[in-house]
């Protein structure tokens, strides 16, 4: 099942998500997460608000399966009970739900796809960061594949088969093609040459838990 929606960047002092709902039924809802909103509540005061305390509000039993980062925005599936949380998480552990971004990069890469192996480790705590590390990380892999070179920028797909914190992120710096937009990782350059993080969850897919039926869901990128 697809439903295509018009990206809704809804107001962050709004607790009204309807206008960000791309499916709901009895076990599970999907939303599209704007960008600067945690996905679930973070540490320390004022990290409370997110979209998962959101969500709670209209769905009570509402849990988090996975998470976005906070300036990436897209598609994100909760849990409306336990079994449906266990059975969600376990097909995000065993890898067996397609994730697609779109994201716009810097500088022009020599090809137009291909597989990085790179393993992550988290480099400092304050704000969090994490980079690439072959002897200590943990196993990190991202397929990619450019949609359009610009002359200076590229709109590439990103497809993680592991789920590691900032992966798309770190894996993108250190191919030495940075995110526009990210303000931990990259240059300065390409911090400041967009307004916000360039990166975007397209594309959800993953076999309902009851029915057994392959679902897929797809937002439309809104840079």
């Amino acid at each position: 099942m697809t439903r295509l929606l018009p990206h809704t960047e809804w107001l962050k002092d709004s607790l009204d998500l309807r206008d960000a709902l791309v499916f709901e039924d009895p076990f599970m809802i999907v939303l599209e997460k704007a960008t600067g909103v945690l996905s679930q509540p973070g540490l320390g005061k004022g990290q409370y608000d997110s979209l998962v305390v959101r969500a709670q509000q209209q769905w009570p039993t509402a849990r988090i399966v996975h998470r976005l980062d906070r300036d990436t925005s897209g598609l994100i599936v909760l849990a409306l009970d336990a079994v449906t949380h266990r059975s969600l998480s376990q097909q995000f552990a065993e890898r067996k739900v397609k994730k697609i971004y779109q994201a716009l990069v810097a500088g022009v890469l020599e090809s137009q796809r291909g597989i990085l192996d790179a393993p992550i480790r988290k480099k400092n705590h304050r704000p969090p960061r994490y980079c690439v590390d072959t002897a200590r990380g943990r196993d990190a892999t991202t397929q990619w594949k450019v949609l359009h070179q610009y002359p200076r920028v590229a709109r590439i797909e990103l497809r993680p088969v592991t789920g590691r914190s900032h992966q798309l992120r770190v894996h993108m710096e250190y191919m030495g093609h940075p995110i526009l937009g990210d303000p931990l990782y990259g240059t300065r350059a390409s911090h400041k040459s967009f307004s916000r993080l360039a990166l975007h969850a397209t594309e959800l897919a993953l076999m309902h838990p009851h029915t057994g039926q392959w679902m897929r869901w797809s937002s439309p990128q809104p840079f």
